[in-house]
């Protein structure tokens, strides 16, 4: 799952004007994984190239248990709110942005192999729908495209922003999806995972630059544009 972790991040914008802004929840669909691979750069968190390990991707994530547990999840989901909360003092936008971190896990048991954990144990979780492509790829295209469909119907503004935000996220999908596998794990995977993050990531702040919630329709809409 890769552009799919940020469906979340459209619905939550998309319900509410309190939800944090778009380019904040896409932070927030992917903080997992942000770290994951930062950590990684470290040694802290590990993963390995083993050809075949699923159908879809060659990636083996053998150990991940600060981010990639549920209860590691959980943790960053709350100090993500913690933070949320003292920037905001808004309690439901740090409740949106918990639930979007969280979302991560949830997606992740979805297409996983067994490769996920309860509390970093030795009992690991995963349906394996990476094994799946032809389940897996209409579904990841599918809520990405019904969750940004959402926030646009949602939300109003100009239309080619959003639209270059989505384009941009297809592109790499496909690259994910059918570009050369890596055949050895190492610090150009990692920091290529993290340069992809940040690209999705501030387009996102640009987007929701461009656009307001339809709640706001009729209260000055040009000066609360954020």
């Amino acid at each position: 799952m890769f552009i799919g972790h940020f469906a979340p991040a459209f619905l939550a914008r998309g319900i509410t004007e309190e939800a944090p802004k778009l380019g904040t929840l896409f932070i927030a669909a992917q903080l997992v994984d942000w770290a994951f691979f930062t950590f990684a750069i470290v040694g802290i968190e590990k993963l390995r190239i083993v050809p075949g390990m699923t159908a879809m991707n060659p990636l083996d994530l053998y150990h991940m248990p600060y981010t990639h547990s549920l209860s590691g999840t959980a943790a960053w989901a709350l100090g993500f709110a913690i933070v949320i909360w003292l920037v905001s003092r808004n309690a439901i936008a740090a409740t949106w942005g918990a639930i979007v971190v969280l979302s991560h896990w949830l997606l992740d048991l979805i297409v996983h192999g067994p490769d996920l954990t309860l509390a970093g144990g030795e009992e690991k979780f995963g349906m394996g729908l990476w094994n799946s492509p032809w389940i897996e790829m209409p579904l990841e295209i599918g809520i990405t495209l019904a969750a940004f469909c959402f926030y646009i119907r949602r939300t109003k503004g100009p239309v080619v922003p959003p639209l270059i935000l989505l384009g941009t996220m297809l592109v790499f999908q496909a690259i994910n999806w059918f570009g050369p596998q890596p055949q050895e794990a190492g610090l150009g995977i990692y920091l290529t995972a993290l340069l992809s993050f940040g690209i999705l990531t501030a387009l996102a702040f640009w987007v929701q630059s461009t656009r307001w919630h339809k709640s706001l329709v009729g209260l000055a809409v040009s000066g609360v544009r954020r």
